[in-house]
């Protein structure tokens, strides 16, 4: 998979002649109205969803768990992800939206079940790829964000994780039922707030620890390429541990190459793919290149200040003993948890509903939420290590059909207007 995801990114990065470089019109495409386009939501809206499935507990306890099993080069390999994988979201989005299809009722599908049936016209892939949505909703975008808020709600005020389970699931219900649009409208009020808070509080961390930041880019950086022995509290690593950890997290985290940014995208209001994907390709910049980047360099600093504080902590605590730093840290830290968390269980059920419009027809959603919602319930009180590694699997899976049709249909791609 580090071999696939890293080609892909690569090949397209220069194919695309750099797009990246092209992430200031995309932000600025993001806040300008759409309205007489065609399509369900805002590019705005659609760009939130993304961020609202994506901006979720890999930036937090993802970074964390990567830094602590793969040591700091860790965060260099999630943010070159990121900025690689900008290029691969692009290309998935612009597919997306160039083979969308609209219902009968008006209403807006595609990703990449629509390109592999419409562009490689392979039905049995598509159908494929969307089976492997519907357990990846159910994992990556479900159990493990309910199973997160109900950690931190256990932690910090004692609640027992069934009645967590039973809010968070009426909560997400509530927002869900309402479809995109209503999806959309939350996020566009959720995301934007939940990430100014996050990236305050992690700036006043770096702030505090600023006599450590340039020795804590140095690290990252020398770690990444040589093996590293055991450093302060770190963990000692390998260039390949670190590489799997932080390709891994970093995978989790944006989701370039899985092709979900382009479940959300075909649902804009655009008649241009060119300016959508450069508009969803700012998500995989905000979400892994500034705020896994952030998170990275705040554990990583203040592991360099006080080593000896992660003693005795645990993979996913790396995150949490660096903000109790600042006062009210660990609750600063668990509201963010349970925002991002919450944000992605609300993101994530819109793709599975969309994979099971394409297999069994609009029929199907209602049994569907309510499965989803049963899951959210259920993932509260399980363990959570088992999830995450069924998340990884289920990550690689769903690359290979979506990679397959860039690598097969990247003529179709166009890097300009």
């Amino acid at each position: 998979m580090i071999i696939i995801l890293l080609a892909t990114h690569f090949f397209l990065t220069f194919r695309l002649k750099f797009i990246q470089k092209k992430i200031g019109k995309g932000i600025r495409l993001s806040v300008k109205s759409s309205s007489n386009s065609e399509g369900e939501t805002s590019s705005f809206g659609a760009l939130t969803t993304t961020l609202a499935a994506t901006l979720g507990i890999g930036n937090i306890i993802g970074v964390s768990t990567a830094v602590a099993m793969g040591g700091p080069g860790a965060i260099l390999w999630i943010w070159l992800t990121g900025v690689l994988g900008m290029a691969t979201t692009y290309a998935e989005c612009y597919l997306g939206i160039h083979y969308r299809r609209i219902g009968k009722d008006g209403t807006f599908s595609g990703g990449p079940m629509y390109v592999l049936e419409y562009g490689l016209h392979s039905k049995p892939l598509a159908i494929l790829y969307c089976f492997l949505t519907l357990a990846a909703s159910y994992g990556v975008g479900c159990s493990t964000q309910s199973n997160s808020i109900t950690d931190v709600t256990t932690n910090l005020w004692g609640l027992p994780p069934y009645i967590v389970g039973f809010v968070t699931a009426l909560i997400t219900g509530l927002v869900i039922i309402g479809g995109i649009k209503s999806i959309g409208n939350i996020c566009t009020k959720l995301v934007p707030a939940m990430g100014i808070f996050y990236m305050a509080a992690c700036i006043i961390l770096l702030v505090l620890n600023i006599n450590f930041l340039l020795p804590a880019i140095k690290l990252i950086i020398r770690s990444a390429f040589l093996p590293s022995a055991m450093i302060g509290g770190f963990i000692g690593s390998t260039i390949k541990t670190a590489a799997r950890y932080g390709i891994a997290r970093g995978l989790f985290s944006n989701e370039a190459g899985i092709g979900t940014a382009a479940i959300a995208a075909s649902s804009a209001k655009t008649d241009n793919p060119y300016n959508q994907a450069l508009v969803s390709m700012s998500a995989t910049f905000w979400d892994t290149v500034v705020m896994c980047g952030i998170t990275g360099l705040v554990i990583v600093s203040h592991i360099l200040k006080y080593p000896a504080s992660v003693k005795g902590a645990s993979a996913s605590e790396l995150t949490t003993v660096a903000f109790e730093q600042i006062p009210f840290g660990g609750y600063i830290l668990g509201l963010s948890i349970i925002a991002f968390a919450t944000a992605t269980l609300i993101g994530w059920s819109y793709f599975g509903e969309k994979a099971v419009v394409y297999l069994f027809g609009k029929e199907g959603i209602g049994t569907y939420r309510i499965c989803y919602l049963v899951m959210i319930f259920i993932g509260a009180i399980l363990s959570l290590e088992f999830v995450w590694e069924l998340s990884d699997l289920i990550n690689a899976f769903m690359i290979i059909p979506n990679v397959l049709s860039i690598w097969l249909l990247y003529r179709d791609i166009k890097c300009t207007e």
